[in-house]
């Protein structure tokens, strides 16, 4: 599927099928609602008519109305609710459900997007659609011996707008970012016995090639050990694979002392067992790399939509399995750091490579780190399947977040580290233990083990993504099974801006 900008756009020839937004309004309670079109009286008048004369037809959001014009146009009258509540969500998830609806059904079709105008705000709203458009396209397969493609291959956003060159840029970035959320879609749904640390660490390094200003350095299971990463290394203790560090650094061409340097960290365990403490279930477990999956998609979007901001991505990868050499519940292990973790669980896995790794991000004295991973069930517990998790050790990093996610209208939620969360990490035969003593407080626990491993004063923020990894059926623009790929757009966001 392509996706057309027409600019300084005129007429549509008779064979297309044009989409145009119809509101509703009610006044009080009690009236009934009525349809709202201003846009189609001035440009659509016979369309006009015959939808004025339709009664079932209200304009609520998420209903839509097909009818065909006298010179053979079809047009599809999309409802987006009352004016008053249109914002680019209710964008974003209505055109991706009647893309859903029309991909087999149409080869080409058109959207008049002066009508689904958010304000005045034209830029926007190609950006909106575009983005929606891509996201809600995706489809994971790839091992399917016989897939069937859509019929639908051409997009046309059409406006009357000439100005070309404004907008542009806009419709570019939405690809990119969207194009960014569908790779972090696809490596997560990979299977395990298809995607290691290993082949993991080669999907990335192909893909990271193709981008400008980007270096990349991987680190082998030796070269770990060098770094003294031995809380990461009894992670990956019981596994047929070699653990992978992923270093990626992009230096934007206007890069001075100035430049904000931001560094992502994310938790790439591409399947768990839980190890010794073994998991009732291992079923969708794959989806433990989510965490890297997300931040590499966040740079890979933010590099190609040429961030002004230095930034690095560190992923740390392995599986944790079960076998003659893993790691044994009551073994004691020295961090990168020089601290030493009792690791009571070897299912509380992720934080012992996220440890190492974040250590490992602090000597690189970036002014923020940001690590993302699908640390803990708790988080479920606290916030549902809707809202990630939240924690840090700085107030304006926690605001520039949730102004991301906000413009992103993704949800995102701050927890507290509190010092009786680290009062209960400490073991009394280590440094710290990897449990805390009850699962109370689970995620913010679990996140007051890893401040432990930032230092120099640096603004570091920890993501739980363990709720919104997968499935979000209530999203049109996510797919009903798999990946849902949230937090890319929030992080790809907050990483272009001058923060």
């Amino acid at each position: 599927m392509t996706i057309h900008v027409n600019f300084g756009f005129k007429d549509y020839s008779s064979k297309e099928l044009v989409i145009l937004s119809a509101f509703s309004k009610k006044e009080k309670k009690e009236e009934k609602e009525e349809l709202v079109i201003p846009h189609w009286k001035k440009n659509y008048s016979e369309a006009f008519h015959k939808i004025i004369s339709s009664k079932n037809f209200v304009g609520k959001a998420g209903e839509h109305f097909i009818f065909h014009l006298d010179d053979g146009r079809t047009i599809l009258a999309l409802g987006l609710g009352e004016k008053k509540k249109y914002n680019a969500e209710v964008l974003r998830r209505k055109i991706a459900s009647i893309y859903k609806i029309l991909k087999n059904n149409s080869t080409d079709i058109s959207i008049d997007v002066d009508s689904f105008l958010l304000g005045t705000n034209l830029e926007k709203t190609i950006y909106t659609l575009t983005e929606a458009l891509i996201m809600a396209s995706y489809n994971y397969i790839k091992h399917k011996t016989a897939p069937t493609p859509p019929v639908l291959q051409n997009i046309y956003l059409d406006t009357k707008e000439k100005k070309k060159i404004s907008y542009e840029k806009s419709f570019e970035n939405a690809l990119a970012t969207a194009n960014s959320v569908n790779f972090g879609r696809d490596l997560i749904n990979d299977p395990p016995n298809l995607l290691n640390s290993e082949t993991m660490a080669k999907e990335i390094e192909k893909d990271a090639k193709k981008l400008k200003h980007v270096r990349i350095k991987i680190l082998n299971k030796a070269e770990l050990k060098k770094e003294n990463m031995n809380l990461f290394l009894s992670v990956n203790a019981g596994s047929n694979y070699e653990p992978r560090l992923v270093h990626l650094t992009y230096t934007p061409s206007k890069s001075n002392s100035k430049t904000r340097h931001i560094c992502l960290v994310g938790k790439g365990l591409t399947f768990d067992t839980g190890g010794y403490s073994l998991k009732q279930s291992m079923v969708n477990m794959k989806y433990d790399m989510a965490g890297a999956a997300t931040v590499y998609g966040a740079f890979k979007a933010a590099v190609e939509c040429h961030s002004p901001n230095k930034i690095t991505c560190i992923l740390g990868m392995t599986d944790n399995a079960i076998g003659p050499t893993a790691t044994m519940p009551d073994s004691i292990f020295k961090g990168r750091n020089g601290k030493t973790v009792e690791v009571l669980n070897t299912d509380a896995e992720g934080r012992l490579v996220l440890a190492d790794c974040l250590d490992y991000a602090c000597d690189l004295n970036p002014d923020v780190i940001i690590d993302a991973a699908t640390l803990t069930g708790a988080v479920l517990v606290a916030l549902g399947d809707e809202v990630c998790g939240l924690m840090a050790n700085n107030d304006k990093l926690v605001a520039k977040l949730e102004e991301s996610a906000k413009k992103m209208d993704e949800y995102i939620w701050r927890l507290p580290i509190i010092p009786e969360f680290h009062e209960d990490i400490k073991s009394p035969i280590a440094d710290l233990k990897n449990l805390g003593g009850s699962r109370n407080a689970g995620s913010a626990k679990a996140a007051a083990f890893l401040e432990n491993f930032i230092k120099n004063d640096i603004a570091w923020a920890h993501l739980d993504i363990a709720g919104i990894a997968d499935c979000q059926s209530y999203l049109e623009y996510c797919p009903k099974k798999g990946a849902s790929g949230l937090m890319i757009r929030t992080l790809a966001h907050y990483l272009t801006a001058n923060v």
